[in-house]
């Protein structure tokens, strides 16, 4: 069964009421509508959430918001509000309600919960780059990097596998969330990392250093001069019974930081150790300090579950290239007994958001893996819960306003990586996630593949020529 959409004005708000909706039976329970999309915060200019009604039975969905409302059926089996209609509707208020009325066999209307998708007036940037690739390893061989319209539903390649000799692609970044600039590392036959300028790609190759060590997790200081890099010896394996299915862990890694102008690379032994695994570099907003993460070295053949890393950082001299000798810990694993991974920073520098999973390095297997966000103002976390789910949430970003985040998570289904956003207020208060939309709800059941490293960016990237 198929409606039509209707747009009612501020003198019709009334004739939202139809003789369907008087009708229908009111029950208390909530509407049963997939994705998850109750009571989630989504900026302004985010494309129209899409969602489905999984109680068998033919649907419309009434959005209300102030002095305007749109009701719209049940169409190729979901509710999919027109882009026009959502931004009337989103333009008007800082909250849309939404009331879903299902019709069962003897053609009697039931009515469930109202629930509301809120509005921000804080906007998100309209792109956002990641990684697409299958989740089990026999069938990696098709993956590329990928730039989302948030504003749309429009995706575009920047690379694809095809283009590299069928290589794995991974450890992108952007300089400044601006898609003019974008570092990336490639393996197998065009081995190397490289920096990719207007479309335009050449692999770093330092003069100083050789042979020249493999360069990921990249990180940009805010000035554009610096790179930090982690130089990891990567392995993997398998678990027969253990709850998280992978296990991925370096048996070796320390850190660089590479000097774009000048191609050296720079290090010391404060990132750089035989005694310590380094890795995960990132520079506050100002460029004052490098943070990353560090373990003991250890035998992980023998004791993969016990290594943990604590959330460090050391001063970093952007004028003279120098970096600091004192280490400070932020999150101690010795003390905390689990391991601290990925750190990103606010821009305005006041957040920290990190992950944290019980050992190792490599959250994204962890299904123990949640997100973590710490006030670096006062020194103590904020709470998060809002974020987590029984599931990994793993790699994650920041929008340039400071506003918004995004991150992986396998909560729909164990398997897939998803991209979820957040919004974070002045205060830290985090919203309830929201999947990125797609033009279907159904998208992410039939789509078989995840979506790694999303981040995001202020301008559309040009697709990726390497030379």
């Amino acid at each position: 069964m198929k409606f039509r959409y209707f747009l009612y004005f501020a003198a019709l708000v009334s004739a939202c009421s139809s003789p369907v909706e008087q009708d229908a039976e009111m029950v208390a329970q909530a509407a049963p509508v997939w994705p998850d999309v109750a009571n989630v915060t989504v900026p302004r200019n985010l494309a129209p959430v899409r969602f489905v009604v999984d109680d068998d039975m033919p649907s419309q969905a009434i959005f209300t918001a102030v002095d305007q409302c749109c009701i719209v059926g049940d169409d190729d089996g979901q509710i999919a509000i027109a882009p026009d209609d959502w931004k009337r509707l989103a333009a008007s208020a800082d909250s849309i309600t939404v009331r879903i009325q299902s019709q069962d066999g003897d053609s009697h209307w039931i009515e469930y919960e109202p629930f509301a998708i809120r509005i921000s007036a804080d906007s998100i940037d309209p792109f956002l780059t990641y990684r697409l690739i299958e989740p089990g390893y026999e069938v990696w061989s098709e993956m590329g990097i990928y730039q989302r319209d948030l504003t749309t539903y429009d995706e575009h390649a920047l690379l694809e596998n095809s283009e590299t000799n069928g290589g794995c692609m991974n450890c992108h970044t952007s300089l400044h969330n601006n898609g003019d600039t974008t570092l990336f590392h490639l393996r197998a036959e065009m081995a190397g990392t490289y920096i990719a300028h207007n479309g335009e790609a050449r692999r770093i190759a330092p003069h100083d250093i050789d042979p020249v060590p493999t360069l990921v997790y990249p990180a940009w200081h805010p000035t554009g001069r610096y790179v930090a890099f982690s130089s990891n010896r990567t392995k993997q394996a398998f678990h027969s019974t253990h709850r998280n299915r992978i296990e991925v862990f370096d048996t070796s890694s320390d850190i660089y930081i590479y000097e774009v102008e000048s191609q050296r690379l720079i290090t010391c032994p404060t990132i750089h150790s035989d005694a310590a695994f380094e890795t995960y570099p990132t520079f506050s907003p100002d460029g004052r300090w490098l943070y990353f993460c560090s373990a003991d070295s250890l035998n992980v053949f023998a004791a993969y579950d016990s290594v943990r890393y604590s959330l460090c950082r050391v001063a970093f001299d952007a004028d003279g290239a120098i970096i600091g000798q004192d280490v400070d810990t932020i999150y101690n694993a010795h003390t905390q007994g689990r391991s601290a991974l990925f750190p990103r920073i606010s821009p305005d520098g006041r957040w920290l958001l990190f992950t944290v999973a019980d050992f190792g390095n490599f959250s994204i297997w962890h299904r123990e893996a949640d997100l973590h966000l710490l006030d670096l103002h006062t020194g103590q976390e904020v709470p998060a819960d809002v974020l987590n789910s029984p599931e990994s949430e793993s790699f994650h970003s920041w929008s340039s306003n400071g506003r918004w985040i995004v991150f992986s998570s396998r909560r729909m289904d164990g398997l897939y990586t998803r991209p979820y956003l957040a919004h974070v207020d002045a205060d830290g208060q985090l919203s309830k996630p929201v999947v990125v939309p797609q033009s279907h709800a159904r998208f992410y059941q039939y789509s078989m593949k995840s979506y790694n490293v999303p981040e995001f960016s202020r301008s559309q990237s040009v697709k990726i020529n390497i030379k």
